[in-house]
């Protein structure tokens, strides 16, 4: 075991920790096919990562360095994938804290350190960006350890070992000087020196924690874990002990280890490596193989409870079934249910009407569930993103959230102002160099739908970043949004004349020979009512026409509503409807009759 090493890699979104990985994979000389080892961010390979720049699933990558195996494990580093973040930890036994020369640690890096502490891991400070012109390193180094001190880490663990790196440019040093730095190996070095081998017994009976899963076309569903104690080798009768408990005898089909990012498969694996093994059916994340003479299952891993519900249906627009591959209503409950597998952090419920109740940690947490399942082919409708409430001792008790966000000074004001209006605390505010900090503690539901507008009233230049605090008792009441909906009052093709007609009412989301259908939303009103619009209006003809005449019109362009700006818009009387060609928002009842009726019943 002295020859293994198990490192996670613990950054916050941007601060070049996909890029380290591939500085350390292709320095070590691991052999990489070539589709691979040509492109950047090797370990970001899931479209929708390498098209938002963030880490969302978790991946395991080894290379080997003076003989010795190092199972490296990338972690997402945002909040909404804390159930991937607290299960990989278990395979580790040290960590890289990756901390931006410019920005140094921040609030989603306190989220993964918080975890990494709890489990005792040896840490690694890893300064990286060293070479940007604007890096203050004395300064992120000490609010790195006011981090540590701050998540109650010991004497021991803040005396960390520090690495400086330009991520970017594959090199590494133990002196904060690019000059001297001849490429990674002070990280490799830093690695075998600092973090220990794993504990554990070859010679104690089997114990294997299974923390990932993944499938395979041949192979079925494969567990990825670590060997805890014992040896595993391949074809070997093991015992599975799942959730409750239950013990089941199993074959193994196929015992597979890791090399570069690949995985291949092996006769034999000690305690200490992470391996994966197919064969054994119904395994889920966080239960035990074990010994089939003396089996004894090792603690089930605890996972953060969902915060956020949406309610996913089967489309019932005018336009269902024209676009989507999977539109069924057993289709969608399958697909979801599979997630299940892999997503621990996930809960569904099926509802009598025959919808599914879908929880997550977070609204990034589920909008990239929908934007998955859209990709794949997925037509379906959901409704308004609900937080999870809980009623202890009687009490109504919601969930809040700690809010962080960077301004430049001069929108501080405007970020003050929308904060009071959503019911804030405010923790802590600082202003340095220009940018001002704010920490706010909000509740869940009143921090719905601000995201959007924190682009705009920053011009895009805050930053913001949100970690759930605790759950606390109820304020009552919700916000409601200030403006209302322009609706389509008629099926058909939008016209020119039309939008021109109306875009003084609203801002409009779609331009001209665009289809939409009657109770669609095309647009927000001005005012806090909605108003049926026809969009679909065409100039009458005649056989007058004078000099010029519809030269003087001006068509604004309109605001193209993405998923979460979808998601973050909607009212609880509103729904999106995602395909896999478009995203629509409409009305829950298509009707301006029915629905004054319904309004009218109570």
């Amino acid at each position: 075991m002295n020859n293994i090493r198990n490192v996670a890699i613990i950054a916050h979104v941007d601060h070049g920790k996909t890029t380290l990985v591939d500085a350390l994979l292709k320095q070590s000389k691991t052999q990489l096919n070539k589709e691979v080892a040509d492109t950047d961010l090797i370990m970001d390979s899931n479209e929708l990562e390498k098209e938002r720049g963030i880490t969302i699933f978790s991946k395991n990558a080894s290379v080997v360095w003076k003989d010795v195996k190092i199972n490296i494990i990338d972690t997402p580093g945002h909040a909404d994938f804390g159930g991937e973040v607290e299960r990989v930890l278990t395979m580790a036994d040290g960590c890289l804290l990756l901390v931006d020369a410019k920005e140094g640690p921040m609030p989603q890096t306190r989220f993964v350190l918080r975890r990494a502490l709890e489990k005792k891991l040896k840490i690694i400070v890893v300064v990286n960006k060293i070479d940007k012109s604007d890096a203050r390193i004395d300064y992120v180094l000490d609010k790195t350890l006011d981090l540590f001190l701050e998540l109650g880490a010991d004497d021991t663990i803040a005396d960390f070992p520090i690495v400086y790196a330009s991520a970017k440019n594959g090199l590494a040093g133990d002196e904060p000087d690019l000059s001297v730095m001849t490429d990674i190996s002070p990280i490799f070095d830093a690695i075998l020196r600092e973090v220990p081998a794993p504990s554990g017994d070859s010679e104690a009976p089997l114990q294997l924690l299974m923390t990932t899963m993944a499938s395979d076309p041949f192979k079925g569903r494969i567990a990825i874990g670590r060997v805890y104690n014992g040896r595993i080798k391949a074809n070997q009768d093991i015992m599975h002990i799942n959730r409750e408990g239950v013990m089941k005898k199993f074959r193994l089909s196929s015992l597979m280890t890791f090399e570069g990012l690949s995985r291949i498969d092996t006769t034999e694996a000690q305690a200490g490596d992470i391996i994966a093994v197919s064969g054994i059916p119904d395994i889920t994340i966080g239960e035990t193989i074990a010994d089939v003479e003396n089996p004894v299952a090792l603690p089930l891993l605890d996972i953060e409870e969902p915060t956020v519900k949406m309610t996913f249906g089967v489309n019932t627009s005018p336009f269902a079934g024209k676009e989507g591959v999977y539109k069924t209503s057993r289709q969608i409950r399958e697909r979801l249910y599979k997630e299940l597998e892999t997503d621990m952090a996930l809960r569904i419920d099926d509802l009598p009407d025959g919808r599914w109740n879908v929880s997550g940690r977070g609204e990034l947490h589920l909008a990239i569930l929908i934007e998955r399942l859209r990709r794949e082919g997925y037509e379906f409708e959901v409704s308004r993103p609900q937080v999870i409430e809980k009623v202890i001792d009687g009490v109504v008790m919601t969930p809040y959230e700690t809010l962080y966000l960077e301004v430049p000074e001069d929108y501080s004001g405007v970020v003050m102002q929308k904060m009071g209006g959503r019911r804030s605390d405010l923790k802590d505010m600082r202003s340095e160099n220009g940018i001002t900090s704010f920490e706010f503690i909000i509740a869940t539901k009143d921090l719905f739908g601000y995201r959007s507008e924190f682009i705009t009233d920053t011009k895009g230049l805050g930053i913001m970043n949100v970690s759930f605090y605790d759950y606390q008792k109820d304020q009552g009441g919700t916000l409601r949004r200030e403006r209302g909906s322009l609706i389509a009052f008629e099926s058909g093709v939008t016209t020119l004349y039309g939008l021109t007609g109306i875009q003084d009412r609203g801002d409009l989301f779609i331009g001209p020979a665009y289809t939409v259908y009657k109770g669609q939303i095309i647009g927000q009103h001005s005012r806090s009512e909605d108003l049926r619009v026809n969009v679909c209006k065409t100039k009458q003809l005649s056989n007058m026409r004078s000099k010029g005449d519809g030269t003087m019109e001006h068509f604004n362009v309109p605001h193209v509503m993405e998923l979460e700006d979808a998601l973050e818009y909607i009212g609880d009387d509103e729904l999106v409807e995602v395909t896999p060609q478009n995203v629509r928002m409409r009305k829950k009842i298509l009707d301006e009759v029915e629905e004054r009726r319904r309004r009218a019943q109570g």
